[in-house]
């Protein structure tokens, strides 16, 4: 499991990319996540299945918060995030909630504050018949 984030250049929103890799999923059919950001639906957010077999989702969150979230596979199997950012106790069953922090950095702010490499255009030049 792994999360990645890229912060909007102004820092206001964070994408967030949820990745279960294959190995935590034992050949699931389907991922869902639920979260602070989804209000704790098991539905609304399907995770893709991805040709190595694992499963991901993008979310683009509001920055300077810090969602609470779990994953469901398979409609049954309630499953923490092995790498996220911290884990605090859940409110209704003994258990805990993964939570990914989108809190910028300093070294995060000014990352996403250089501007993004674009690729050159290049033009091929005629060749004149004389």
């Amino acid at each position: 499991m792994a999360l990645k984030k890229d912060y909007s250049s102004d820092a206001k929103t964070c994408k967030v990319t949820f990745i279960v890799k294959k190995e935590a999923t034992r050949d699931a059919q389907g991922v869902t996540i639920a979260g602070d950001f989804n209000s704790w639906s098991s539905t609304e957010t399907p995770l893709k299945k991805e040709k190595d077999g694992s499963f991901s989702v993008a979310l683009e969150l509001e920055a300077g918060k810090e969602y609470q979230y779990r994953y469901l596979v398979d409609g049954c199997r309630w499953e923490n995030d092995w790498k996220a950012d911290k884990y605090i106790p859940a409110p209704f069953s003994n258990t805990e909630n993964s939570v990914v922090v989108c809190i910028p950095s300093a070294k995060e702010l000014k990352s996403a504050e250089k501007p993004k490499a674009t690729a050159k255009k290049t033009t091929a030049k005629k060749a004149v018949k004389k």
